[in-house]
């Protein structure tokens, strides 16, 4: 299985994130699944690739043909898919995802895990969406998407295929059924 982990290229100020990085790049590696990531050694990124391939798991980067991203490119990946631009990596990873999971991040990891939420509430993909809740990190988030419900513009159905949690052993059910 492959999982498309989104976030950072930066580390955010909570030693927390980084923790939580590494823990979730572990158990990708256990559980024999290979990581699809936006290519990068820096930041929660490359906290995430370092655990995976510690634990001799598999790792994928989708890098596009962006300077600043090249100069970051992670020197022991497994594989490199390279882009012209960011809606292409954004394609080719949601073409190689099983699954999305989003660690903390800015507005590009909103963006990039938004985009698949989208896509499984209208039916497109049928992938499991997980915001991994690093000290409540996506708690707003859930809140947001509750109030949608609240007031109409969405449904509860919708979210059936998006979990907010940090617990990878509910993580490791979600994505699995």
């Amino acid at each position: 299985m492959n999982i498309a982990v989104y976030c950072g290229s930066a580390s955010g100020n909570r030693p927390s994130f980084t923790e939580g990085a590494k823990a979730l790049g572990s158990w990708i590696a256990q559980n024999g699944y290979t990581l699809v990531y936006g290519g990068s050694r820096t930041g929660l990124m490359g906290a995430t690739a370092d655990a995976v391939l510690a634990g001799g798991g598999k790792v994928i980067g989708v890098i596009p043909d962006v300077k600043l991203i090249q100069e970051r490119r992670h020197p022991g990946l497994t594989e490199c898919i390279e882009t012209k631009d960011m809606a292409e990596r954004k394609q080719k990873m949601i073409e190689l995802a099983d699954a999305y999971v989003a660690l903390p991040g800015g507005p590009g990891t909103l963006d990039e895990i938004s985009e698949v939420i989208c896509l499984a509430r209208l039916g497109i993909e049928n992938k499991a969406c997980v915001l991994f809740d690093t000290d409540g990190y996506y708690q707003a988030l859930k809140k947001i998407f509750e109030e949608m419900v609240e007031v109409g513009f969405s449904e509860k159905e919708d979210f059936k295929r998006v979990l907010v949690s940090a617990d990878l052993d509910e993580i490791g059910r979600f994505i699995e059924q």
